[in-house]
């Protein structure tokens, strides 16, 4: 197949690169000695189209340090590209944000496939002002409907839009994965908790970290807090960390981004892992905490509860700093945490990069497939 996917962060990307990037890398190298891919990307300060990690990346949009201006750019270029050369690959795979209004649903030369990666909802309009927020809030409840194709990474996700397959759509729930050689590690037991993830304060929790960390550390002054991670918003973390008090301060460590070895080795000495957001997708992060043997502590959306299912770790009352520090110190002080960990890797251990890009494989074939045979009874 000729894919061409609308991936709109991309690595090297000067706004940074999140869940949703990461997924399709995972995905895409390991089927790109099978298909021709191209990645039409947004344009950022230094791009270039270039091949990346062997996929074909294109840059459409304008150079702008402004994301919004970015982000609409991007929306109407690539809506252009797809039109003027749609034509081209059997399958287009677009990633949804309410964000970047495209409407290819009205397109039809080719069948479009709408990936889903999460459900944001009213949270907007804590994060945004009324105007913006009601923008987003709207395309979030109207677009992803109108598209025939649909895939989603968790059943909570199809639960938020309330989708079914009727009328014809194709609804495909592939969840997102673990590289295999996370499995094989020996869990460490040190003295941090660790986040991991982008440094978007209010979409990650981090001030509720922050506030539950002071709590917790007035009892466990030995328990350190370890912060991996980069985004656009380190600013406003950096202040935010600068209102602590400084004996606080002195037991949080900035890691700062991590990869390869370095995110196994932290991942395994940790304690334990935290992720406290106010919304999530189905977090790549609890998936690689769960199969490097970490018990989680995570916050009590629909999106992470497999990590409670599961056995692997406890929830808090999402958005409650006291909560959190009080789930710490009881878990820390008074729970197995080596026994949540292997729950948890046992339950992981069918995820990986390798399963979920088959079963992506899979479902783009068979859109693709039907199309052809469709195709020709409708001329």
């Amino acid at each position: 197949m000729k894919i061409l996917h609308l991936l709109y962060e991309s690595e090297g990307d000067y706004f940074g690169i999140g869940g949703v990037g990461v997924r399709a890398y995972e995905i895409y190298r390991r089927l790109k000695d099978r298909h021709d891919i191209t990645l039409l990307c947004k344009r950022y300060p230094g791009a270039k189209d270039s091949l990346i990690q062997g996929l074909r990346h294109v840059h459409v949009g304008v150079e702008s340090r402004s994301l919004t201006v970015t982000l609409l750019a991007y929306a109407r270029q690539a809506s252009r590209y797809v039109r003027e050369n749609g034509t081209g690959y059997d399958i287009i795979v677009e990633e949804f944000s309410p964000a970047i209004p495209t409407f290819l649903d009205s397109y039809h030369e080719r069948q479009v496939v709408l990936q889903v990666q999460g459900y944001t909802g009213t949270k907007y309009f804590v994060k945004y002002n009324p105007l913006y927020s009601t923008v987003l809030y709207l395309s979030e409840r109207i677009r992803p409907p109108r598209y025939r194709n649909i895939i989603l990474v968790s059943e909570e996700s199809r639960k938020r839009y309330g989708m079914d397959e009727s009328r014809g759509r194709r609804i495909g729930v592939i969840s997102n994965g673990i590289s295999p050689e996370l499995l094989s590690g020996r869990p460490g037991i040190g003295d941090y908790i660790l986040y991991l993830g982008r440094i978007d304060v209010h979409h990650k929790g981090l001030d509720i970290l922050l506030r539950a960390y002071h709590e917790f550390r007035a009892s466990r002054p030995d328990i350190r807090l370890v912060i991996a991670g980069d985004g656009r918003d380190r600013e406003n973390f950096t202040r935010l960390l600068g209102r602590l008090p400084a004996e606080t301060q002195a037991g949080i460590r900035q890691a700062g981004w991590v990869d390869g070895d370095a995110k196994i080795n932290l991942f395994s000495d940790a304690l334990l892992v935290v992720v406290p957001s106010r919304y999530e997708t189905q977090g790549i992060v609890t998936l690689e905490a769960m199969a490097c043997g970490k018990a989680l502590v995570v916050s009590d959306i629909p999106e992470l509860s497999h990590v409670v299912s599961s056995g692997a770790g406890v929830s808090f009352r999402s958005e409650d700093a006291s909560a959190l520090a009080a789930v710490l110190t009881v878990l820390i002080n008074g729970h197995d945490l080596q026994a949540m960990g292997q729950r948890g890797r046992e339950w992981v251990k069918d995820y990986t990069w390798d399963s979920v890009a088959l079963r992506f494989e899979e479902y783009l074939l068979s859109v693709a497939n039907n199309a052809r045979a469709v195709r020709p009874q409708s001329l």
